[in-house]
């Protein structure tokens, strides 16, 4: 095997761990998260160039008649791949979302959060609905324009009962139960990923009205401008399930 392809196809493999323990490193507090999303980005623009720089080595063997090892050659093309085909849906849905970090079914009144509180204290973002860049009138046309699919949820179930399934919807999907009030009529829970171990909070409101109970949900993330519309997924998944 030629130096530079055996150059190229070390590269290419050293991307891997840099794609996978850079988000594990954060979760464990080795370093912080721009290190970690940088880690992250390194992985993909590597194997980006590396991609390059393999396709111009075979095509330079090519025209200088030298052998090369289609094993090594296809391993390295892999490796520098992976990374873009597992970042290319994060891209894109940052694309494709607001940046914003907070959403509800009901953005005029949104739910308030009891419990989560207090697990914040060292949040980046906070629980006040809006940032410095977005009022709650924007957030609310945001909500409008981007996830109108989101709405409260009216049903035929005693507040009790409704704040019963709640939680079992919530344990269902994977969330850890913080908080169950009936007195509040709220069902808390905290979603943390698996990679980065991101937490984002989610408190379910059941409101009494007449014979039916009114239900609103809000998902938001302790870090992070943008949550890549996975909040959003979140409520959905809920109101589905429920």
């Amino acid at each position: 095997m030629h130096t530079g392809q055996k150059i190229n196809l070390v590269f290419g493999i050293c991307l891997l761990p840099i794609l996978l323990l850079s988000p594990l490193a954060y979760k464990a507090g080795m370093i912080d998260l721009m290190a970690s999303l940088g880690g992250v980005m390194l992985s993909v623009a590597g194997g980006a160039l590396n991609l390059v720089a393999l396709i111009a080595l075979l095509v330079f063997f090519k025209i200088k008649d030298v052998s090369v090892s289609r094993g090594a050659a296809i391993v390295a093309a892999l490796c520098s791949i992976l990374p873009m085909v597992v970042m290319a849906p994060h891209i894109s849905n940052a694309r494709a979302v607001p940046p914003i970090h907070d959403i509800t079914t009901n953005p005029m009144d949104p739910p308030e959060f009891h419990e989560a509180v207090k697990r914040r204290l060292y949040a980046a973002n906070d629980l006040v609905f809006g940032d410095a860049e977005h009022t709650p009138d924007q957030m609310e046309t945001l909500h409008e324009t981007f996830y109108p699919y989101l709405e409260t949820k009216v049903v035929t179930l005693e507040p009790a009962a409704a704040l019963a399934r709640a939680e079992v919807v919530l344990r269902d999907m994977g969330l850890e139960i913080i908080n169950v009030s009936e007195a509040l009529g709220v069902v808390e829970a905290t979603d943390t990923t698996f990679w980065f171990g991101f937490k984002d909070d989610v408190v379910v409101r059941v409101r009494s009205e007449s014979d039916r109970s009114i239900i609103d949900v809000r998902s938001v993330s302790r870090v992070g401008q943008s949550d890549l519309g996975v909040n959003a997924a979140r409520i959905k998944t809920f109101l589905d399930t429920f």
